[in-house]
C-alpha cells in the first residue's frame, strides 16, 4: 500500500486518532494523535494486530463473524459506535470509533482506516448529569450530602460562599463526616466546575511516590521512569485539586506544596524547569494541625497558606436529627444496588441507632446499615440485624437493676410546657444522666427522651448539676 506520502501530509494534522490496517488486521500506519491517546510509540504499533487495542465492541463483533477476522472485511456493514479501547498502561479509554475500507481503482480491498475520538470529557459530563439528576430527586440533600439540621444548613451556606472564591479551602472534621463530598460540592458550585476535579489521598503513598503523583516526573528520573509523566497538579490545570489527609503529608512535600501555591508553578521530579499551573487547592484533614505544628510535624507557614477558608464539618452526634433521613437515604441506595426490598427500620432498631455515639460518623452508619441489610434481606430491619458491636455498646448503658418509677411521670406525647420538662429533668437527675434508665422511669423510649431533651434544651451536664 503506497500511501505513506499522503499520510504524512494529511493524517498527522488530524486531532482524532487515526490508524490503517492491512486485510490481515496488522497496523501499517498510525498518526501522532493515536500515539498520544494510547500511550504507545509508533514503532510499538506498526506490524502489530489491531486487537492490541482490546476494543470491547470489536471483540463482540468478531465472535459473530465466520470466515474473516473482522466484520468489515467480511463484507458486512459496520456503523460508528461508542466503545472502549485499552491503553498501553492497561487503563481504558472511552472513544467514538469509525471505520472504512480502502480499495484500489479496481475495487480490490487494500486495507481499512479507523478514526478514534476521545470521549473522556463527554463521559465525565454524562456522569455529572446523572449524579445531579439523582441529587435533585432526593429531598434534604446537597450535592450528595444529606441533612436538614441547623449545622448542615449552615455548612451548605458556607460551602456555597467558599465556592465563589479562588482562595485555598481547608476542610476540617472527623473521619467519615463527608469531607470528600464537601470538596466536590465546592468544585461543582464554583467557577471551575467545567474544568477537572482531581483528588489524591496524601496518607496513601510514601514520600517519593507522593511527590511523583503530585508533580509528575521526567523520563529517567528514577528506576522505572521509562517515560515522562504528568502529575495531579498538571491534570487539574484550570480546575480544583483536592488533597485529603493533608496532615499526613511529609514536611518536604509541604514545602513543595507551599512553593506551588506561592509561584503557581510546579517542577516535575528529575527536571528543574517550572511548569505553570492554574489550580485552586482544597485540602482536608481529621487531625489537629496546630497540635502537629507544636510537635514539629507540620509547617506553620504552610498551615497559614492553606487555612484561608477553614470549614468544619459537624460530626453525626451533633446532628442526630439527620440520622433518620440518612438511614432512609442509605437504605434506598442499598436496596437499589443489591435488589433488596428493605422497607425501613423497626422502632427498636432506630432507637439503637439514635443511642449510638457514632465515632465513625456517616461512614460508620452506612456500614452498619449495609451489614443489617445483608442479614435482613427484605422487609424491615430489626434490632437483631444491626452489627453486634453496636448492640453490645447499647447494652453496656443499660442499668443492672430496675429503677423506681416516677409517679405521674408518663406525660402524654402531646403534653407541652413545664410538666413535661420537669418530669424529664427529674428522671435524668434520678438516673444520673443515663438516658436509657430515664426512659424507663418515664415509660417512654430512649428516642423520646432524646427528642424531649432537644425540644426543651435540656443537657445532662445541666441536669445533674441543677
Amino acid at each position: 500500500m503506497d500511501i505513506g506520502k499522503h499520510w504524512r501530509e494529511i493524517c498527522h494534522a488530524i486531532q482524532e486518532g487515526v490508524f490503517i490496517v492491512d486485510p490481515q488486521g496488522r497496523i501499517v500506519m498510525v498518526n501522532e494523535a493515536m500515539t498520544r491517546l494510547t500511550g504507545y510509540e509508533t514503532g510499538e504499533l506498526v506490524g502489530r494486530p489491531c486487537a492490541l487495542f482490546g476494543c470491547d465492541s470489536c471483540a463482540k463483533e468478531r465472535a459473530r463473524v465466520r470466515g474473516a477476522w473482522c466484520p468489515l472485511f467480511a463484507g458486512k456493514e459496520t456503523q460508528a459506535k461508542r466503545c472502549h479501547i485499552r491503553r498501553k498502561d492497561g487503563s481504558t479509554l472511552p472513544v467514538f470509533k469509525n471505520q472504512s475500507l480502502i480499495r484500489d481503482q479496481d475495487g480490490a480491498v487494500l486495507g481499512a482506516v479507523e478514526s478514534v475520538l476521545d470521549l473522556t470529557e463527554l463521559d465525565r459530563l454524562d456522569r455529572r448529569v446523572e449524579t445531579l439528576a439523582r441529587l435533585l430527586d432526593q429531598p434534604g440533600s446537597f450535592h450528595g450530602m444529606v441533612g436538614n439540621s441547623v449545622p448542615m444548613r449552615r455548612l451548605y451556606d458556607i460551602l456555597e460562599k467558599a465556592a465563589r472564591s479562588d482562595a485555598p479551602v481547608l476542610l476540617l472534621g472527623e473521619s467519615g463526616t463527608g469531607k470528600e463530598l464537601a470538596a466536590r460540592a465546592i468544585h461543582e458550585l464554583g467557577g471551575r466546575k467545567d474544568a477537572p476535579f482531581v483528588q489524591l489521598n496524601c496518607a496513601a503513598l510514601n514520600e517519593s511516590l507522593l511527590e511523583s503523583e503530585l508533580f509528575g516526573h521526567a523520563k529517567g528520573a528514577f528506576t522505572g521512569a521509562h517515560r515522562q509523566r504528568r502529575g495531579r497538579f498538571e491534570a487539574a490545570h484550570g480546575g480544583d485539586i483536592f488533597l485529603d489527609e493533608i496532615g499526613d503529608a511529609p514536611l518536604s512535600i509541604q514545602m513543595k506544596l507551599l512553593r506551588v501555591l506561592e509561584t503557581k508553578s510546579i517542577e516535575r521530579v528529575g527536571e528543574n524547569s517550572p511548569v505553570p499551573v492554574d489550580v485552586r487547592l482544597i485540602a482536608a484533614t481529621h487531625q489537629d494541625l496546630p497540635s502537629l505544628i507544636a510537635q514539629g510535624r507540620f509547617r506553620q507557614d504552610f498551615y497559614f497558606r492553606i487555612n484561608v477558608i477553614p470549614i468544619e464539618l459537624p460530626p453525626l452526634r451533633q446532628r442526630m436529627e439527620d440520622l433518620p433521613l440518612l438511614a432512609r437515604h442509605f437504605l434506598e441506595a442499598i436496596g437499589a444496588r443489591g435488589g433488596q426490598e428493605i422497607t425501613g427500620l423497626a422502632p427498636e432498631a432506630m432507637e439503637l441507632l439514635m443511642a449510638h455515639g457514632w465515632p465513625g460518623n456517616v461512614r460508620e452508619l452506612r456500614s452498619a446499615l449495609e451489614y443489617a441489610a445483608v442479614l435482613a434481606q427484605s422487609g424491615r430491619i430489626e434490632a437483631r440485624h444491626l452489627p453486634p458491636a453496636l448492640r453490645r455498646a447499647a447494652s453496656v448503658q443499660e442499668p443492672s437493676s430496675s429503677p423506681r418509677p416516677i409517679p405521674h411521670a408518663n406525660v402524654a406525647p402531646d403534653a407541652a410546657g413545664e410538666a413535661q420538662k420537669n418530669a424529664l429533668i427529674e428522671a435524668l437527675r434520678l438516673s444520673g444522666g443515663n438516658k436509657s434508665q430515664a426512659a424507663r422511669l418515664l415509660g417512654v423510649t430512649r428516642l423520646t427522651v432524646l427528642n424531649r431533651m432537644r425540644k426543651h434544651g435540656v443537657t445532662c451536664g445541666h441536669t445533674v448539676e441543677g
